[in-house]
């Protein structure tokens, strides 16, 4: 029987055939080959070639079987890494892209046997952050490359030096203010006084002063209308004037002594300041790993500084598994012990100064400790908890 014509209907329906998927019961894996129906997927399974590939798989099946598996896994990921980036995805859509290719790996070859398992595993080897909700499982891709990282860093450093520059322009801003303010006379300010009369039959008068003096002629009529007032109520204004200028004084002396202590407090706010810095990494310290780019393996897990480069990374060991990063300060957190245990001050006045832990204050996010070296040896001082951390 001779092929079918190219516009005949048999030889447009093999087309639309071969064009559109198979279902994946009828693919065979070993021999790459996709059946259309059970009767051409019975003669595949009968033929030579096919019963030659199950001989070769029989002697060694964990090593097609983990070469499919690796082959899935690595496509899925590429996939997934530039279709959808490090964006939140449904884990169906992904695969449904995934097996459009006509050359793609079968998940019924793998190790997995459904997709939800092969999404567990991800989430289990920290490949991808995987969440499951009322809809599904939902995977995210964790992009581990070292340029993708070391541009992330470098972004995160130049913002921290941006906001550090604002800072100190704005506190230079303030500092010149205050010069200008302390640089100039302090003249004695009005001081407003309430109005009162001994009795109420008693006239009130006002004391313009020699301020009321208007220049040019009228400034005799207000002299002789000044005067008149004065003689008028000397009696009762010399009283008025004592209680104003006692209450005055009093007034004046409060607002002097609450500018002193002003200042006392401007001094030791700017002294505090001075010695603050933006970088706190100190080696021998433990700390903890609050970034969740490493995955499941590293994020909350305790850590100690080897070295500190640049003041703003750090080397790290970890604790439970001995493996060494490098991470930026962003990624870390100063760790509390427990009370009587020894600590490191990282920020403020007592910066490198070691000192012992002898209570919390978890209102006032502070702890109270006790320097045990230094020149105030034995002093007490309350430290806030990202100044301070445990010693190794």
């Amino acid at each position: 029987m001779g092929k079918a014509d190219f516009l005949s209907p048999k030889a447009i329906s093999n087309r639309i055939k071969a064009k559109g998927l198979q279902k994946l019961r009828w693919y065979c894996q070993m021999c790459q080959k996709q059946c259309r129906d059970e009767n051409g997927f019975k003669c595949h399974c009968m033929s030579e070639s096919h019963q030659r590939q199950l001989l070769l798989a029989s002697e060694n099946p964990n090593k097609f079987l983990d070469y499919f598996s690796d082959e899935f896994k690595s496509d899925f990921l590429e996939l997934l890494r530039r279709r959808f980036g490090t964006k939140r995805v449904h884990n169906n859509i992904v695969y449904n892209e995934y097996i459009s290719h006509r050359e793609h790996i079968h998940m019924n070859s793998t190790q997995w046997e459904t997709l939800t398992d092969f999404t567990k595993w991800l989430g289990r080897k920290g490949l991808c952050k995987v969440d499951e909700t009322p809809k599904g499982w939902y995977i995210q891709y964790i992009d581990r490359d070292p340029e993708t990282i070391r541009r992330q860093e470098e972004q995160a450093r130049k913002k921290k030096h941006e906001l550090d520059d604002e800072e100190r322009s704005a506190k230079f801003i303030e500092e010149q203010v205050r010069r200008g303010q302390d640089g100039k006379e302090t003249g004695e300010a009005p001081v407003y006084t309430e109005l009162k009369r001994e009795s109420e039959e008693e006239k009130v008068a006002f004391n313009l002063g020699a301020s009321c003096s208007v220049a040019g002629t009228s400034k005799s009529s207000s002299a002789v209308g000044v005067s008149a007032l004065k003689a008028a109520a000397s009696s009762s204004s010399s009283s008025v004037k004592r209680k104003d200028t006692s209450s005055g004084s009093d007034v004046r002396g409060e607002k002097k002594k609450k500018s002193a202590l002003e200042e006392i407090i401007e001094m030791e706010e700017k002294k505090k300041h001075s010695t603050r810095t933006d970088y706190w990494l100190q080696p021998n310290i433990i700390v903890k790993i609050i970034t969740k780019r490493l995955g499941e393996k590293y994020h909350k897990k305790k850590a100690v500084i080897l070295e500190v480069r640049d003041k703003y990374a750090a080397v790290v060991k970890m604790i439970d598994s001995g493996d060494k990063l490098r991470l930026d300060q962003s990624h870390l957190e100063t760790v509390i012990p427990a009370p009587g245990k020894r600590v490191l001050i990282l920020n403020g006045p007592y910066r490198d100064t070691g000192a012992l832990l002898e209570g919390i204050d978890e209102k006032n996010f502070s702890a109270t400790l006790t320097l045990d070296s230094g020149h105030q040896k034995g002093k007490s001082v309350d430290i806030a908890y990202e100044d301070f951390s445990k010693l190794a």
